[in-house]
């Protein structure tokens, strides 16, 4: 199959030798991310329902979760939810076939409680949260491209990627999964929403941290201003051995101690207290916010992953990203790179890919342009590979 593939030299320097660099993560607490994380998985479950009734996945979307935030009043050593968190689970679905009702509610519903429980691990879900279920039927139009032989883009939409992560990005990326897993076991008084914001400026990386503390593993005051040099200490030495860049690490710059300001939480997020959160307005599907990098707006999570491009394409770039820097060996120093879709039009079949590349110094940029393209075509060819691996959680999408 000839495809409408585009393959450029970039001239530009690559993001390490710019002198700035501005990357975020925001973590698995963040209320964006519980919104993206609350989607994904009521997409997995319906899959699974559809796979198990009848064979196949059939048409859904359920990207427009919001999350809104509840009212707490935390207080060193303990305090108390007032008002719960409202999470509304919003989308289409194959709510009927052949006159048969599906348990579709029951199954987004379940989806997400179990979620919440496996992430907030401090969150009283049963007694804290309200989950809302208004998911309706899709449109006709949109699950009839399920019926041709050939699957069609249910969308016009592109998928954007680049590679490699840069030292600053890999360090935002790893510090955050640093701090929610091996860290958080250590100290249990960091909460899980976690935001990591990182600004580099030459060879200086400042990273400014947001840690929700668990109000009732937090005694006093002493023991609040003790966690947090702790944990500054034992982030700056995790995130010190991925670079021999100078790191400063920030955590919870608001607080102002003189006047009793603490970022105190009860159950380590701040979706108890006010702060809201909707899908798409976190991480790209790499699981970053990278504004000095090419980005889709499109949001991943929730969107079905037999036909939505939104999704197949932002993570399948990503992956052909990472596959031509391999290829290069050192010749490739960087690749941005777009897939661009036609509602109607086979997922295996774009409108038109791109590939814009940063070479070394001295190297034939038409040396790479057949293994470029080749690497496109194969991974096109078998973007349905994609559909499993995300339904099973093996791949990550914000």
């Amino acid at each position: 199959m000839e495809r409408n593939i585009f393959i450029e030299q970039m001239t530009n320097a690559p993001i390490e030798k710019q002198d700035t660099e501005f990357v975020e993560r925001k973590g698995i607490g963040h209320p964006d991310s519980i919104a993206d994380g609350l989607a994904e998985s009521v997409s997995r479950a319906l899959c699974k329902m559809y796979k198990e009734r009848y064979g196949r996945i059939l048409h859904h979307n359920t990207d427009e979760v919001e999350v809104v935030g509840g009212q707490s009043a935390p207080k060193f050593g303990g305090g108390a939810m007032l008002e719960p968190i409202y999470v509304l689970l919003v989308g289409r679905a194959t709510t009927e076939v052949n006159g048969e009702r599906l348990p579709y509610r029951t199954c987004a519903l379940k989806a997400a409680y179990s979620y919440l429980e496996r992430t907030c691990k401090n969150l009283d879900v049963e007694w804290d949260v309200t989950l809302d279920c208004r998911i309706g039927q899709g449109s006709v139009d949109l699950r009839g491209l399920y019926e041709t032989r050939r699957l069609l883009a249910n969308d016009t939409s592109f998928g954007v990627g680049f590679a490699p992560l840069s030292e600053t990005e890999r360090i935002t990326l790893e510090t955050e999964k640093y701090i929610n897993g091996k860290l958080c076991k250590t100290m249990p008084e960091l909460g899980e929403d976690v935001k990591v914001m990182a600004c580099r400026m030459g060879d200086s990386i400042a990273l400014t941290i947001a840690i929700a503390m668990v109000a009732c593993k937090v005694p006093d005051k002493s023991h609040y201003q003790s966690s947090i040099r702790d944990a500054t200490n034992k982030i700056h030495d995790f995130a010190q051995k991925f670079t021999d860049r100078d790191i400063k690490v920030y955590i919870n710059t608001a607080d102002d101690y003189a006047k009793g300001i603490y970022y105190l939480t009860v159950s380590g997020l701040s979706m108890e207290n006010g702060d809201d959160g909707s899908v798409g307005r976190g991480n790209r599907a790499n699981g970053l916010i990278t504004p000095m990098r090419p980005m889709s707006m499109e949001a991943s999570a929730g969107k079905n992953p037999v036909t939505h491009v939104g999704k197949l394409y932002n993570i399948l770039a990503n992956m052909i990203a990472k596959d031509i820097v391999a290829a290069g060996k050192g010749d490739i120093v960087e690749v941005h790179t777009r897939i661009l879709s036609q509602i109607g039009r086979p997922i295996d079949s774009p409108q038109a890919a791109s590939a814009k590349v940063i070479y070394a110094k001295n190297v034939n940029p038409k040396r790479y342009e057949k293994e470029i393209r080749s690497i496109y075509d194969e991974k096109l060819a078998n973007i349905t590979d994609l559909t499993e691996l995300i339904v099973n959680g093996k791949v990550t999408v914000f």
